[in-house]
């Protein structure tokens, strides 16, 4: 059977408003992390409201990301796009409205619910439109750019419009606009969705069932990979701020610069250690990330208020770290899906990621700074390191590249990875 031509100028295109779409899903998450220091002073919270706050919203991102991956398989993308980033971004803005934590917790709760739903549509419509050999590359370089607008630039930004806006309620309602722009972009440009893909020449078959997923054995490593890394970047994100202030007596702006870090090295991680797994395979690169987190927080954690090692140090973290979750979250949750079931692979491995990594482990870290005192917070994130390094010793390699020298069959640029 003779295929159409690939489209790679589709492919770049939504390439281009993917990747802008999960950057500003990362700019809206992550704002607040460098701005607590001042929320906290305005509305009187604490730590561990602090890692109540990145956790709520986590766990709601988790469980929408599972139930709406399901529902992208079924209806579609587009609409699911496009009406979510509308919502998130004016949830965003609602949040410098917050006139406590309760008000402040409900809208962080909300705004998960609209970013867990754009999160597998976004990746999937990534994967479909994109040539086999290049998803990981491409998985890899949409995902960064959560790391490089929500963990790179949103601390700067913020930082620095806390110097021309009024106060940190500014800063959040200026926040919406980009949002907005994005999804009109989406709205125009994002064909309307075919009928879910299945393998070529493939008979029609009755909707694959969800429960299809408990038997990969890919799918279930990659959900407790994922909730290990997360566990590990998503403390670090929520407490070195707080950390470098309180601890190290870091300038708000130096505090700013060093946290950068964790965004411009997530950056170049995601794609990166997902382009590298193109070419010499997802569970090598896997493995040599974790190791290489759990060493490099080792030595952020042992270093004193030296805003350059720090920087070096978080960077070379924020690489390994921030790279895995791009590359479980991308492409080892797409090739362990079932057929007809890619946006419920990946929702269902970055949700379950999201609700115990995401959202119990920020939480945990703030009852443990509010109790043992910030330093502590990071042995939270090395455990979730090392945990996560003996998860990725039993995933089953699934690139095409490796496939194809093990003269394994790769239909549709997908692997099976049944138990």
């Amino acid at each position: 059977m003779q295929h159409p031509p690939h489209d790679t100028g589709y492919e770049r295109k939504t390439l281009v408003l993917m990747g802008l779409g999960f950057g500003l899903v990362g700019l809206d998450r992550w704002m607040i992390a460098p701005l607590f220091p001042h929320i906290m002073k305005d509305l009187g919270l604490d730590y561990q409201q602090l890692g109540t706050l990145i956790g709520v919203l986590s766990l709601t991102w988790g469980a929408w990301s599972i139930l709406m991956g399901r529902l992208s398989d079924s209806i579609g993308r587009k609409r699911i796009l496009v009406t979510t980033m509308v919502a998130f971004s004016l949830l965003s803005g609602l949040s410098g409205l917050a006139s406590g934590f309760a008000s402040l917790m409900l809208i962080r709760a909300v705004m998960g619910v609209a970013e867990g739903a754009f999160t597998p549509a976004s990746i999937a419509a990534t994967g479909e439109a994109s040539l086999p050999a290049r998803r990981g590359f491409n998985q890899g370089l949409q995902l960064s750019m959560f790391s490089l607008l929500g963990l790179g630039f949103a601390p700067i930004i913020a930082t620095q419009l806390l110097q021309v806006l009024p106060s940190w309620h500014w800063v959040f309602m200026v926040s919406a606009l980009p949002g907005l722009v994005v999804a009109v972009l989406i709205a125009r440009n994002l064909r309307s969705d075919a009928p879910p893909a299945r393998a070529p020449g493939a008979a029609a078959a009755p909707a694959p069932r969800w429960s299809t997923l408990l038997r990969s054995r890919n799918v279930l490593l990659a959900m407790l990979a994922v909730l290990c890394a997360m566990a590990g970047i998503f403390v670090i994100s929520a407490m070195v701020p707080i950390y470098l202030e309180h601890v190290l007596k870091l300038s708000t702006q130096e505090m700013g610069y060093v946290v950068s870090a964790i965004g411009f090295g997530g950056f170049v991680g995601s794609f990166g250690l997902s382009a590298l797994s193109d070419r010499i395979g997802r569970k090598p690169v896997a493995i040599s990330a974790f190791i290489g987190s759990a060493v490099l927080l080792y030595a952020f954690g042992q270093t004193g208020a030296n805003p350059q090692m720090l920087f070096t140090l978080l960077f070379g973290l924020s690489v390994c770290a921030l790279g895995l979750l791009g590359l479980i979250s991308g492409p080892i949750a797409t090739e362990a899906a079932p057929a007809g079931l890619i946006a419920s692979s990946v929702g269902f491995v970055s949700g379950a990621g999201e609700i115990f990594g995401g959202g119990l482990a920020p939480v945990l870290a703030g009852y443990v700074a509010q109790h043992h005192g910030l330093p502590a917070t990071l042995h939270v994130a090395l455990g979730g390191f090392v945990c996560g390094a003996i998860a990725s010793l039993f995933l089953l390699e699934t690139a095409p590249c490796r496939q194809q020298r093990s003269g394994l069959p790769v239909e549709g640029g997908l692997t099976s990875t049944s138990l």
